[in-house]
């Protein structure tokens, strides 16, 4: 084998890709592609951005792919499907914040019961309606002697908006509003 073979074979033994210099999985030149092809055609890019956003993108995968391999072992699968990512991304905070608006198809939605709809159901006794509604029962009723509240107006702010809906809808309807007999 000659010097220049030699040269040769030794320069092919230590020629890596930038994938394989910066030690991830995901391709540095593709990501690159995309960034110039993207929305950053009309900049320019750094040598290390693509590498970066590699890095990032692939840190991201195998944070939810964790995730969701733990979803799937809670319910006993042994294969990732689409509700086990939502399940993974709803149950993370972090992720949960940065994919908030994203809608994963075949996910189904995140269990969640409203904590009131959990308290248990009150009590409807005579003497429990009477103390809700301030009034004592009959039998305290002879002791304490209470004192009727005042009476408020009602139904002038209800009065002021249906009278408006009704003017708005005669003028929309052009007149025809007669047969509703809501003249005020």
């Amino acid at each position: 084998m000659s010097g220049r073979e030699a040269a040769q074979s030794k320069r092919a033994k230590s020629r890596l890709t930038k994938t394989q210099r910066a030690g991830i999985i995901f391709p540095v030149s593709r990501v690159l592609r995309f960034m110039r092809s993207g929305p950053f055609f009309k900049y320019r890019i750094a040598a290390g951005a693509p590498v970066y956003m590699a890095a990032v993108m692939e840190y991201l995968c195998a944070e939810v792919l964790e995730l969701a391999g733990n979803a799937s072992r809670d319910h006993k699968k042994k294969r990732i499907v689409p509700r086990h990512i939502l399940l993974a991304v709803g149950h993370d905070e972090e992720l949960h914040k940065l994919l908030k608006n994203v809608t994963i198809p075949s996910g189904g939605v995140i269990p969640n019961i409203n904590p009131v709809l959990l308290q248990k159901k009150a009590c409807f006794t005579k003497k429990a309606i009477a103390e809700a509604n301030g009034l004592g029962f009959p039998s305290e009723a002879k002791a304490k002697k209470v004192k009727p509240a005042a009476k408020k107006p009602v139904g002038t702010f209800f009065f002021f908006v249906i009278k408006t809906l009704h003017v708005l809808l005669d003028w929309f309807l052009g007149g025809r509003l007669n047969f509703l007999c809501l003249r005020f």
